[in-house]
C-alpha cells in the first residue's frame, strides 16, 4: 500500500498555532503510558528545545512528529488545520524532517549520493543544480561539505551537517534535531548551536532535544519540560530573555527532579554505617560503543551499613556500573575489592559466593525466567551448588523447602513454589529475587532501580527492606532514578554523568536545597570533589 501523505482535515485555524501544534497527544506502550496528554505548539523562527530524562516521552513524541509512530489519543496539527502523519515520508511530505541520535547515512556513499538518497531525483541526480544549492547553503549557514568525499571519512560533526543539508535541500519547514550534540566536541556543539540560530533566522522551526542545560538556555528560544510521559512546564521567550544562565538551569532542574504531589515520604533513615569498607572501587574504567556507555575512572567505597545511593539520568552508565560490580561486564581497567580482597578478576559465582549480590531492575528478562516455577528462579544462581545439588545430584525436595521459607519470609503472595514466577505482579518477582539475593552469607548488595514499576505499597516495602539490610551491617549500593528513594535511604549519593561520577556528596537532609544540587549534576551543570573515603 502507497504512503498515505499528510492528511488536513475540516478545522479551523488556530491563533498563534504555529508550524506544527500536539493537541493533547496520548501514546501508550504494554504496561507504560509513554506520552501523557501533551500539548505543544512549535513555532517557525524559534529553537524549541524538549528537556526530560530517559523515559520522559521525548523519543516517543518525535516518531509520531517524524510518522513512525500514530497517536493513540488527541492529534497533530500542521499550519493550524489538524493532519495525521501517517508514515515517515507523510512527514518529510509535511515538510518536517529529523535528525537522528545516530547517522542514518551510509557511510560508503560520498555526500552528494547521500544528499540525493530517497530524494525524488535520486535516479539521475542533477549535480550542477545541487552543487549550485549547496554553495548557497554553505554561505548562508557555514557548512563545510566536500560533495566527493566518502562519507564515513568525515567528522561527526561533518556527518550531521549532510543530515541538515539534506533537510534543507528538501525545503523542511521543521527540523527535529533528536540529541545532535551527544556525539560532538565542546566546539562541535557550539558551532550546532551557532548553526540553529541562523537557521531559525531563514523561518525554520527548530525542535531541539538534548540533556545539557546549558545548551538549553544558550540556544533556545523556548524550552518545554516532559517528567514521566507528561508536560511539567515551559520557558517562552521573553521569560527566557529576562533570566540569567543560573537561574534557568535551576528552573529547569526544578521542573524535572522536583518532588511531586503524592509522592512518598523523603525522611530521611538514620544511618547505619560502620567504620570498615566492605566494598571498594578504584579507576574502574569499561569499554563503550555506539549503544552502550563505557565507564571511565570510577572510584568509589562501601562501608559496611552503609547505603550509598547512584543518581543519574538514566542511560548514563549506572547499568554498566552495577554489571561491572556483579562480574557481568568485563574491566578495561580498575580494581574491585569486597572485605579487602581483590576480587577483580573473580567470575560472577565468585563474586556471589563472597558476598556480593546484585538485583537487577530487568526482573523477567534477565533476573529470572518466567516460565519457570519460583522454587527453580530461587536457586538460579546456585545450580550445581550444594545443598540444593550434591554429588552433581538436584535435590528437589530441598529447592522447594528453600522456596516456600523464603516465600513465608519475603510475604510473596502465590499460590505455591511451583506456580511460575511470570504469572506474579512486579512487585511479588522482586520479592522472590530480593529473597534469593538475600540467601547465603550476603556482605553486599547492589540495587539496580529495586522500585521501578511498583504500586506505591510494595515502594515503600522494597524501601523498609532495603534500610533492614544495611541496619543488619551489609553494603548497599543502591542505584535509582527517584531523588526522593535516593534522599530517603542513602548515607552518600554518587552522581553518574557521561559514564564518570560527576561527584558524591553527603546526604545531609538540606532538602531542596540538596535536590537542586544534586539535579545540577545530573544534568552535567555542577561538579564537586570526589570523596571515596
Amino acid at each position: 500500500m502507497a504512503n498515505a501523505p499528510a492528511t488536513p482535515t475540516n478545522l479551523s485555524p488556530e491563533t498563534g498555532a504555529g508550524v506544527i501544534g500536539v493537541h493533547g497527544v496520548t501514546k501508550r506502550f504494554p504496561g507504560v503510558i509513554a506520552v501523557n496528554n501533551v500539548s505543544l505548539t512549535f513555532h517557525p523562527g524559534e529553537v524549541h528545545v524538549l528537556l526530560g530524562e530517559n523515559g520522559a516521552g521525548k523519543s516517543t513524541l518525535v516518531g509520531i512528529l517524524s510518522g513512525l509512530q500514530q497517536p493513540d489519543e488527541g492529534y497533530l496539527s500542521l499550519n493550524g488545520e489538524k493532519t495525521r502523519l501517517a508514515s515517515p515520508s507523510a512527514s518529510l511530505d509535511a515538510g518536517i524532517s529529523t535528525v537522528f541520535q545516530h547517522s542514518m547515512l551510509v557511510p560508503t556513499l560520498t555526500v552528494l549520493e547521500n544528499l540525493t538518497l530517497g530524494a525524488p531525483w535520486y535516479q539521475r541526480p542533477p549535480r550542477a543544480r545541487i552543487t549550485a544549492r549547496m554553495e548557497e547553503l554553505k554561505r548562508q549557514f557555514a557548512l563545510s561539505l566536500p560533495l566527493d568525499a566518502i562519507t564515513g571519512e568525515l567528522s561527526l560533526g561533518q556527518q550531521q551537517q549532510i543530515e541538515i543539508a539534506r533537510a534543507l535541500l528538501r525545503d523542511s519547514k521543521v527540523l527535529i534535531l533528536d540529541e545532535a550534540t551527544s556525539m560532538l566536541t565542546p566546539q562541535g556543539a557550539q558551532e550546532l548551536g551557532e548553526r540553529m540560530q541562523q537557521l531559525v533566522k531563514s523561518g525554520l522551526a527548530v525542535i531541539f532535544i538534548t540533556h545539557k542545560l546549558a545548551e538549553a538556555y544558550r540556544y533556545g528560544n523556548r524550552i518545554s519540560v516532559l517528567k514521566q510521559g507528561a508536560l511539567a512546564g515551559e520557558m517562552g521567550p521573553e521569560q527566557l530573555k529576562s533570566i540569567s544562565e543560573d537561574e534557568a538551569v535551576d528552573e529547569i532542574v526544578r521542573l524535572m527532579f522536583g518532588r511531586e504531589a503524592g509522592a512518598t515520604s523523603t525522611e530521611h533513615r538514620k544511618s547505619t554505617a560502620r567504620d570498615d569498607v566492605a566494598l571498594r572501587v578504584e579507576d574502574l574504567s569499561t569499554e563503550g560503543d555506539a549503544d552502550v556507555m563505557g565507564l571511565q575512572d570510577i572510584s568509589l567505597s562501601l562501608r559496611a551499613g552503609e547505603i550509598v545511593g547512584v543518581a543519574g539520568i538514566d542511560g548514563n552508565g549506572q547499568k554498566q556500573l552495577a554489571e561491572a560490580m556483579a562480574g557481568q561486564r568485563p574491566l578495561k581497567s580498575g580494581r574491585v575489592e569486597l572485605d579487602g580482597e581483590d576480587i577483580t578478576r573473580a567470575s560472577i559465582a565468585q563474586r556471589r559466593r563472597k558476598g556480593l549480590r546484585y538485583l537487577t531492575d530487568d526482573r523477567l528478562s534477565e533476573g529470572s525466567v518466567a516460565a519457570f516455577p519460583i522454587s527453580e528462579n530461587t536457586v538460579l544462581k546456585d545450580i550445581g551448588q550444594p545443598p540444593f545439588w550434591v554429588n552433581g545430584m538436584e535435590r528437589p525436595h530441598r529447592i522447594a523447602e528453600h522456596a516456600r521459607e523464603l516465600i513465608t519470609r519475603f510475604s510473596v503472595s502465590t499460590p505455591s513454589e511451583t506456580t511460575p514466577i511470570g504469572r506474579l505482579s512486579g512487585g511479588n518477582i522482586q520479592k522472590v529475587l530480593l529473597g534469593r539475593e538475600l540467601s547465603g552469607e550476603a556482605r553486599v548488595v547492589v540495587f539496580n532501580k529495586p522500585t521501578y514499576g511498583l504500586d506505591l505499597q510494595n515502594i515503600d516495602t522494597s524501601r523498609q527492606r532495603i534500610a533492614d539490610i544495611a541496619e543488619r551491617g551489609l553494603g548497599v549500593l543502591l542505584i535509582s532514578t527517584d531523588l526522593d528513594e535516593l534522599m530517603a535511604l542513602s548515607d552518600r549519593i554518587a552522581v553518574m554523568e557521561g559514564g564518570r561520577i560527576r561527584g558524591i556528596v553527603e546526604n545531609d537532609g538540606s532538602g531542596e536545597a540538596l535536590r537542586l544540587r544534586i539535579g545540577r549534576m545530573m544534568a552535567g551543570e555542577e561538579e564537586v570533589r570526589q570523596a571515596t573515603a
